[in-house]
């Protein structure tokens, strides 16, 4: 029953979400130049310099798309942890098992974060340490699950760690577009481009490392294992 409920809620948001970015993108407003252009900036230009195309209603939607994408999968990921199946005590025996101790703890942090960084990325909301956040999720989950597992996902391999982390980069670096908060409060600028990745690969990479140091004790083989 509860992971039924969990369901629905996950379809109710979904559906919000759709429907939101719907609205957004049919009520968007182009930018023109004076000469009657359209035209948006580059973030990795030099300042004053543009790039002309159709109408940057394009390039906007596309970011909305990436960043809802991200985030959409990443909160689902995170309200799985905490409310259906085992929930948080059932991700906690697991992270526990795999050597990320004590296992409660990081169940509810991993999945707090998750659904924290999941919002970010659909707001378009200090989308670059949103999209650090993701990268340092996929740091820990490429190193307590995939790393020996080879490349392909079809053998729990890290190929979907390492893709998420490099879609979370590029939203970092081209930043949100118009469709977004931070570009409602004027920050997306001072957020994107080369300040973008920094604070993404940096901060992402280095708390990920930081946590796998403090905190990942993986357990003893088995000897009995190939026997």
């Amino acid at each position: 029953m509860k992971d039924r409920t969990a369901d629905i809620v996950i379809k109710v948001l979904t559906a919000a979400a759709l429907v939101v970015m719907a609205l957004a993108v049919l009520f968007y407003e182009d930018i023109v130049s004076g000469d009657g252009s359209y035209a948006t900036a580059a973030p990795l230009l030099a300042e004053g310099d543009y790039i002309a195309i159709d109408s940057p209603r394009t390039v906007d939607t596309a970011l909305l798309l990436l960043r809802a994408a991200l985030g959409m999968m990443i909160f689902v990921h995170g309200y799985n942890k905490a409310f259906r199946g085992g929930r948080l005590a059932g991700t906690g025996r697991w992270f526990q098992s795999m050597g990320m101790r004590p296992g409660k703890v990081h169940a509810t942090l991993a999945a707090s974060s998750e659904m924290g960084v999941g919002v970010l990325l659909v707001l378009g909301l200090i989308t670059p340490v949103a999209a650090a956040g993701l990268i340092g999720l996929m740091v820990v989950a490429f190193w307590t699950v995939h790393r020996d597992k080879g490349f392909m996902i079809t053998g729990e391999g890290w190929e979907y760690v390492a893709l998420i982390a490099v879609m979370s980069l590029v939203c970092a670096i081209l930043g949100p577009g118009r469709l977004s908060l931070d570009s409602e409060f004027e920050i997306a600028h001072r957020l994107d481009g080369k300040t973008g990745l920094g604070i993404a690969l940096l901060l992402g990479v280095g708390a990920g490392a930081a946590q796998l140091l403090l905190f990942f004790r993986p357990p003893p083989p088995d000897p009995t294992a190939d026997g």
